[in-house]
């Protein structure tokens, strides 16, 4: 995390700007319904502690994050208090009911940010597995390119169908993608394509979806594979078999 600060110090003395203020936004007001039972996945156990908690202490530990607000299902912001005194949460500035989906969810976050902010970073919760190199790639990305996303390369082959699900097209492998979070944007930015987004009434399937339709430019940053998405029991085991290879 030193490095970290000393590459991004770097690069802000190049271009005479005040170290940033980095607001971190926690998607997890999730339905989960894929996981089945009646335990949301936030809340699924990951080797004995809850993946939210996992992914909340990613950002905590991450000096270039100032502050955490969560966006939480209605039913469990209780427990964030909770967890906020048990694990020694002091970044966690806020935490407001999630609503109908992604896009609404990180929309009524941002009405929480510290007016300092700088750059906005928004990461699933149910992504506990981000590294500390994944926070500072996409951050240094997102400072010199003004927008930046996780992203693997694709492994396999990729077919755009049409409409009936025939084969359409395939795509050159070499530039195809898969988004992951963190995603991280200038702050004025994101905003401007959460309103305007807002007001065409788009609904994107990522935030990077909401900046694009703006024009601007998202540098994609290679963070591996081991990011993964707790969406069902079969990525909770795969989670745990990372995490265990990574203590």
């Amino acid at each position: 995390m030193k490095l970290f600060s000393s590459v991004v110090n770097q690069l802000l003395h190049h271009s005479n700007q005040a170290t940033p203020f980095i607001s971190a936004i926690l998607l997890a007001g999730g339905s989960s319904t894929r996981m089945g039972g009646t335990l949301s996945k936030q809340m699924a156990l990951l080797n004995g502690i809850p993946v939210i908690v996992r992914t909340i202490m990613a950002f905590e530990q991450n000096e270039a994050i100032d502050e955490i607000i969560i966006a939480a299902k209605k039913e469990e912001m209780i427990r964030y208090k909770e967890f906020a005194k048990l694990y020694k949460f002091t970044k966690v500035k806020a935490i407001v009911s999630g609503g109908e989906n992604r896009q609404e969810s990180a929309f009524r976050c941002i009405h929480k940010l510290n007016p300092q902010c700088d750059f906005i970073l928004i990461h699933d919760g149910a992504r506990p597995l981000v590294s500390q190199k994944n926070i500072e790639d996409t951050l240094k990305a997102a400072i010199k390119y003004n927008c930046a996303c996780a992203a693997s390369r694709a492994k396999d082959t990729v077919k755009i169908a049409t409409a009936l699900d025939f084969i359409e097209s395939t795509p050159n492998r070499e530039r195809v993608w898969q988004a992951l979070t963190p995603q991280v944007f200038k702050a004025d930015i994101y905003r401007a394509a959460a309103y305007m987004a807002k007001k065409d009434n788009f609904e994107g399937t990522d935030d990077c979806s909401l900046v694009e339709r703006l024009g601007f430019k998202i540098k994609l940053v290679d963070c591996g594979y081991q990011n993964i998405k707790i969406t069902t029991l079969e990525d909770l085991a795969v989670a745990e078999q990372y995490s265990k290879e990574r203590s």
